[in-house]
């Protein structure tokens, strides 16, 4: 494929990766606006991580199984998944209550668990070893630009969207609308310039002789868990650390800020929600970083290894947690945050490059889910156990959250020096 044909099957990332910002920019304010503890913030985030785990492998599986003429093999389930974060969006600036809001997460994070595994595997499937790197890294970038704008959604919707709807920020019901509208617009868009390979005859009977049923994607999970490759235990034990992290960084971004720079908490709302503005702009500045470097990351991960690139990424993110809530001076974060969007850069791509060459091609769709049930776990881990380790060992303070985050990702980036994997090639 050229070049633009890869970009222009990756586009679909940018309006998921658009809602996933808002999922980690804006959902936390809404609980904390709706009247959220500290302590309950963890639980109220069990929603992403648990339909991750149920959700993707299993449509993973169900899509490597999957084939029609008209439809294709993955475009379905992404295509699906795309319209309902697209519903969830548009309803969830009308929640009334935190439990209203919870619950459509738990909806939203459906339909994104639904369209990203076959999504994922859609791109490993077209796209040979040499143009992988490319791939995933193109993933990154439209996932840093996603990212960027729902977070700078953030800082320049309060200043043209004044005003209150119930507890909420008229500014939030722009930024969940635009969300709505990429969402579907830009998985069409792919859908519209891709086709998808179609399988080979002998392929075509192995998949009628095996039709789908109800247990068919639980027998492929069972089954590519007891044959996974090592690598993809190593990268587990890489991502126990690394999502742990991430889940308390975004937990505790705006909270940290708010303390550190305003002095203030939730309850000075206005105070706050400055904070939460200010935060928006540096983690768009932090997502400029990311789509700025993820293809020169392709071009590191096949000269040097993409265990070694993952290494460094990791040790600048883990700095940057680490440095964060020390700083006082608002401007400063421009300068902390840019390691935090190398990090994130090559952890939306590189870690794929370490498997996928040990993985068979026919089972991309369940192997994906699989590596997602890798994030997802820690993530349910952490929602489970975070809280009573803010409570009672970090002083219900957001800025030492932020610290042992800091702490897990350098952990994080000594268990990649563990795996043993082949550079990419050229």
């Amino acid at each position: 494929m050229s070049f633009w044909q890869i970009i222009n099957m990756n586009v679909g990332f940018f309006g998921i990766q658009y809602s996933f910002g808002l999922q980690q920019s804006a959902v936390n304010p809404i609980y904390d606006f709706l009247g959220a503890n500290p302590d309950q913030i963890p639980m109220l985030n069990l929603a992403g991580p648990m339909t991750g785990l149920l959700i993707q492998p299993i449509i993973g599986a169900l899509s490597d199984k999957t084939w029609h003429p008209k439809f294709g093999r993955r475009k379905p389930y992404f295509f699906i998944g795309a319209i309902l974060c697209s519903l969830c969006l548009f309803i969830f600036p009308f929640s009334s209550s935190l439990w209203m809001a919870a619950g459509l997460l738990w909806i939203l994070d459906v339909g994104n668990n639904t369209a990203m595994e076959p999504y994922r595997a859609f791109i490993a499937d077209t796209l040979d070893e040499e143009q992988q790197p490319t791939g995933f890294q193109a993933q990154s970038f439209f996932t840093g630009f996603g990212q960027f704008l729902s977070y700078i959604s953030l800082f320049l919707f309060p200043m043209i969207i004044v005003g209150y709807t119930g507890a909420l920020p008229n500014w939030i019901f722009g930024s969940f609308f635009l969300g709505a509208i990429l969402s579907i617009s830009s998985i069409w868009w792919s859908m519209s310039k891709t086709k998808e390979i179609p399988p080979t005859v002998e392929e075509i009977a192995v998949l009628k002789a095996n039709p789908i049923n109800v247990f068919t994607p639980f027998i492929e999970i069972y089954n590519a868990v007891l044959e996974m490759p090592k690598v993809m235990w190593q990268l587990f034990l890489i991502y126990f650390f690394q999502w742990y992290a991430l889940m308390c960084y975004w937990q505790n971004n705006s909270k940290s800020m708010a303390l550190s720079v305003w002095d203030a908490t939730p309850k000075q709302t206005s105070l706050y929600e400055s904070a939460v503005q200010w935060n928006g702009l540096i983690g768009a500045f932090g997502f400029i970083v990311t789509f700025s470097i993820a293809f020169y990351l392709a071009v590191l991960a096949k000269k040097y290894g993409a265990k070694y690139v993952h290494f460094v990424c990791l040790i600048l993110a883990g700095i940057s947690f680490l440095v964060f809530p020390i700083i006082h001076n608002q401007y400063l974060f421009f300068a902390v945050i840019i390691g935090y969007g190398i990090g994130w850069a090559s952890m939306m791509g590189i870690p794929y490059l370490l498997v996928v060459s040990n993985i068979p091609k026919e089972r991309y769709g369940v192997y994906m889910g699989i590596i997602n049930m890798m994030i997802v776990i820690p993530m349910i881990f952490q929602n489970l156990s975070f809280g009573y380790i803010l409570k009672n060992f970090l002083n219900n303070d957001a800025r030492n959250a932020i610290s042992f985050a800091g702490v897990l990702l350098l952990i994080s980036a000594f268990c990649t020096l563990m795996i043993k994997s082949k550079k990419v090639s050229n």
